[in-house]
Order: C-alpha cells, then structure tokens, then sequence
C-alpha cells in the first residue's frame, strides 16, 4: 500500500474514489435488453456464458432446498441462525417504533402507517466467494417488515449449482423463491420479469460492479435500496499500537475482490509506515493473497494529514465501513457519512458482516451521506390516507384560490368551488 501526504485534501478528492466505466455500462445495457426482450432464454445463455453448467430450470426446487440441508454441517448451520437471530433482535426493535398515526384538524382527518412492500428481490453474490451472509442480511429484514413475497437469485456454479448454504440460509431467513441466476442479467429478470421469474417491486443486496451498475440503470423502473458494492473501508488511526490490527482489517476487506476500496487516515507518519510494513508482511503468508494484493495495490493507500482533514476526507468520501481506532473515539464526532461506524480495536468490520446484530449491506459511492444500511425500513412504505369536509374546503377556499392562480392552475380551485 502506498503512503500518502495529504496537504490537499479536496484536491485529493477529486484524484481519489471510484471510477465507473463507461464500456461496462455499455456492456451491462446490453445484457438489460437481451433479457428483456428474451427472458429465460438470455439468463441461461448468460449464465453459460459466465461459467455455470447446464440450468434446466432456473428456480431452485423444493427437493434441491432439502437437499442443501444435507450437504452443509450442523455448525454452519448453527451459525446462519445466530446471525439471523442478531440482526432480527436489531430489526424487530426498529419495527417496534412503526406507530399508526391519525390526526385530525379542521374537519379534516390525515393517518399515516407502515405497510409492508408486496414483492423484492434480494441479490446473494457467489462469484469469487459464496455469501450466505448476505442473504440473511437481506431476507431477514424483508421477512420482519411482512414482505409476502422474498425472492432470492445467486450466481450459479460451474455445475449450474447455488452454493448449498446460500440456499440452506435463505430458506431459514423466509426465502419464498430462490433462482439460480447472477450477475446483471438477474437484476434484468427481476426488473422486467421472464417466463420462470416474475418481476419484483424492489431489488436489494449488495454486488460486484455489473450488478451495482445493473441496479442504477434499472432504478428509473424499479425501485432499488442503494449503491451496494464492490467494498469500501477506512480506517482512522491514532494508536500505534493498533497498526497491526488496521493491516489485518484492510486484509480482511479487500480479500472481496479486487476493485475493494481500502484505505488508513492517521496524523502520524510513523504510524502509517508501521501500517504499510504490517500489510506487506502479513501479505506473504495469506489465503486469497492475488486478490488482496492487487486491490490493495490498485485501490487502497495510507494517507497522513491533519485530524481536521481527516474528518472532511471521511464525510466526502462516505465510506461503506469506517473503523475508529483511537484512545479518545469521541474526538472523532463530527464523523457522521459512512455507512457503518465501529468504534474502538474490539470492533473489526468483519465481525460486523457477520454476527454483530449489525446489517452488512451497506451504501457505497459517497451514498452513505443520504442513508444508513438496510433494514426493515428499506421493505415498508409510509401510506397516507386523507378524509376531508366540506366545512374544511370551505374553510380554505380562498387560500386555495390565491395559491392556485399564482402559479396559474386555475381549474385546481375550480374542483374545490365545485364542491361548495
């Protein structure tokens, strides 16, 4: 990882974050519109195409789901119902504050509810690594906010397979329906819909760079949660202790793939070099070590600059994880864009896409500074309801009549005088 002086940091800015690709979005486009217009005969030819076996049908059967459970251990298992029992506690108490509302004023009654989104897709990735985890972190909320209709697609593997414990751990979570399909062309299917996949409300879930494209493209006709992927991490150190540490957890992000975005802010030049020397000890004697290095190499630095700085750097850059490692966490308050802050050593992110109670689809791209992760807020909609009297139209009639001839809407008061 290379150590950076930062003296400027929105110059800096401008330098730094992720870049799209205007041939992958040509790519990804074509993918959309093939199966659009060609449905189940396109997933399957994409999925070929992408290294999976055969497919002679696209949805996972219930004798396949049965068959999963045999194939993983009871401990995983064990594991995939912590996880989803964490994050339900998490979830459950922020359903817990959806509260009906009627008010009433002037004749006029307004109730505003929570009710639950008809249909998702939730997107597990499987490419370069398999995500049961995922899939708890998208179906549990969804199946909490009373979502009737979960649908769950995964890239399949070179034997036209889903990863038996992604299957095993949507099923446990509330799955409904679950598709042996990835990449953008399952976020075409779920947007459009194929004779085998019936088109959704929202997509949700985090993926590689296709997939997050796909989403974008597809957000002006069907709804999406956010920017959710590749992965981010900064870390903010002032603890030359912790150095190790910080090198193990930009380690364990980047290990996604290699288009991570990872990254260590300090005041200290001796403790970005202990970083810098850590990482590249460590780098030697690893699993994964082609994909951290070349993400690491390719996308991550060590930046030094003033404790001021830092905080601006963070709060544009917006990272999906941000790691606070420092002797005094409440310094760093005015900290307030990533999409996940974890406080102290003892708070790795990895712990946090698994077993934190903590949801690990988080916003990436800068998205972080206009929401948080995705919870069961992310399946419910705010309905309105409005019942009114004619006392009350009568009541504001002439404010109605001012404002609707400023801004030259005449026949709006003219349906009100109707009325009256």
């Amino acid at each position: 990882m290379k150590i950076i002086s930062i003296n400027n940091p929105e110059q800096f800015l401008k330098k730094i974050g992720t870049k799209n690709s205007s041939k992958n979005q040509k790519i990804v486009e074509s993918i959309l519109n093939d199966v659009k217009n060609n449905g189940d005969t396109a997933l399957k030819k994409y999925e070929k195409k992408f290294g999976a076996g055969k497919i002679s049908s696209l949805r996972v059967s219930q004798r396949e789901i049965t068959s999963a459970y045999s194939k993983v251990s009871a401990k995983d298992i064990s594991a995939i119902k912590l996880a989803k029992s964490r994050l339900s506690k998490a979830e459950s108490a922020i359903k817990r504050q959806f509260k009906d509302i009627t008010i009433k004023f002037d004749g006029t009654k307004l109730s505003k509810s929570f009710v639950p989104i008809d249909s998702v897709g939730c997107y597990v990735p499987g490419g370069m690594a398999r995500y049961p985890s995922s899939a708890v972190m998208s179906v549990t909320p969804a199946q909490i906010a009373g979502v009737k209709r979960i649908v769950v697609v995964s890239p399949p593997n070179s034997l036209g397979n889903i990863d038996p414990l992604t299957i095993v751990a949507a099923d446990i979570c509330g799955a409904t329906e679950i598709y042996k399909t990835g990449g953008a062309q399952s976020i075409a299917a779920l947007t459009y819909g194929t004779p085998s996949i019936k088109k959704v409300d929202k997509i949700v879930g985090p993926g590689g760079a296709f997939v997050t494209l796909a989403k974008y493209l597809v957000s002006n006709i069907v709804s999406i949660d956010m920017m959710a992927g590749p992965t981010e991490l900064g870390i903010v150190i002032d603890s030359a202790t912790d150095a190790d540490l910080a090198a193990l957890d930009l380690i364990s992000q980047a290990e996604h793939s290699s288009d991570t975005f990872c990254y260590a802010l300090t005041t200290s030049n001796s403790i970005a070099k202990k970083i810098q020397s850590s990482v590249n000890s460590k780098l030697q004697n690893i699993q994964r070590s082609k994909i951290v290095k070349s993400s690491l190499e390719s996308n991550g630095f060590i930046g030094v600059c003033k404790a001021s700085d830092i905080v601006n750097i963070v709060n544009d850059l917006a990272p999906e994880h941000l790691e606070i490692m420092s002797k005094n966490v409440k310094k760093w308050n005015k900290i307030k864009n990533p999409g996940l802050v974890l406080l102290g050593k003892n708070s790795p992110s990895s712990a946090s896409d698994y077993l934190l109670g903590s949801n690990h689809i988080l916003p990436t791209n800068g998205f972080g500074k206009t929401r948080g992760s995705l919870s069961v807020l992310d399946f419910v909609k705010l309905l309105t309801k409005v019942e009114t009297s004619k006392k009350d139209l009568q009541k504001i009639s002439k404010s109605m009549q001012d404002l609707t001839l400023a801004e030259g809407l005449p026949n709006h008061y003219e349906a009100v005088r109707g009325r009256l």
